[in-house]
């Protein structure tokens, strides 16, 4: 018999475009059964057995945890500014107490460091209410607004239109407030899958590594092919793939995630000192 296509889950924003660009470069698209979606979505497949291996928003992964392995070296976050994870504000966040702000609805992760940010580190308690990512509508009935992927790095770009708001970068405040970087999605595979097909999942794996390494090496190309569609600048765009983003995960990032556990786990289904079990631990199972 042959072996089904393993289900990947491919998210539908820019920032994940350096990861997948490669895969066509090298064969290995055609070997992949792709799902397009949010990060949201994209997340409750996985875990409900509909994908056997994608990328997973952190807060989901740290909620599934025993139920999933995390591929090492390969993730979507930042060290710094990420451009494209965003609060849009029309008051200072500190004056934000008890006034309403919208969140988007594409991203638990993005959600919930938005209200660490702003419950710990500004020390306001806003009130929150989720809809769908357009700015405009969000901001027609909030003081301030939590945006993510392109709808987010588009509000960072066009913020010198607009004096009536300020942009305020969810990767920069949590890194000047931390140190740490911090992971936005990990790539992971069901752990029954890892046990039934564990070379199918190395294959997979070393793929996106490779797709990842080809991306960056010709991250201009990717962005001009990019620009065509997006309505953003060529140069904008290798920027955001060089330098905003981290597609890495290591012990950095690892301790960023602990950190993130840490801080918001006591509220958020899962155990605040919950381990990350990476592939190649996965093997003694």
């Amino acid at each position: 018999m042959r072996t089904a296509r393993p289900r990947v889950g491919h998210i539908e924003f820019l920032n994940c475009v350096p990861l997948y660009w490669g895969l066509g470069r090298t064969g290995a698209l055609l070997d992949l059964d792709l799902t397009r979606d949010t990060p949201e979505k994209l997340s409750d497949q996985l875990v409900n057995g509909r994908l056997d291996l994608g990328p997973i928003t952190c807060v989901e992964y740290l909620r599934h945890a025993d139920e999933l392995v995390v591929l090492p070296d390969i993730a979507v976050g930042s060290n710094g500014p990420v451009m494209s994870c965003v609060i849009v504000s029309t008051v200072p966040l500190d004056q934000l107490d008890g006034r309403p702000v919208a969140l988007g609805s594409t991203s638990r992760t993005s959600v919930r460091l938005a209200r660490l940010l702003l419950e710990e580190r500004e020390g306001v308690r806003p009130e929150y209410f989720s809809c769908p990512p357009d700015l405009d509508a969000m901001l027609a009935r909030a003081d301030a607004a939590v945006l993510i992927g392109d709808e987010g790095l588009r509000a960072t770009l066009e913020a010198h239109r607009h004096p009536e708001y300020t942009v305020y970068d969810l990767g920069q405040m949590w890194q000047e407030w931390t140190g740490l970087p911090f992971v936005f999605a990990v790539w992971a595979a069901r752990r029954e899958f890892v046990e039934r097909q564990p070379a199918l999942v190395a294959a997979v794996h070393r793929a996106f590594l490779e797709s990842r390494d080809i991306s960056l090496l010709e991250a201009d190309q990717v962005a001009a092919h990019a620009a065509r569609w997006e309505g953003f600048d060529a140069p904008v765009l290798e920027h955001y793939f060089r330098e905003a983003l981290d597609f890495s995960l290591s012990d950095p990032q690892l301790a960023g995630i602990a950190e993130f556990a840490r801080r918001v786990g006591h509220d958020s289904g899962f155990a605040p000192d919950v381990t990350v079990r990476l592939l190649a631990d996965s093997r003694a199972v």
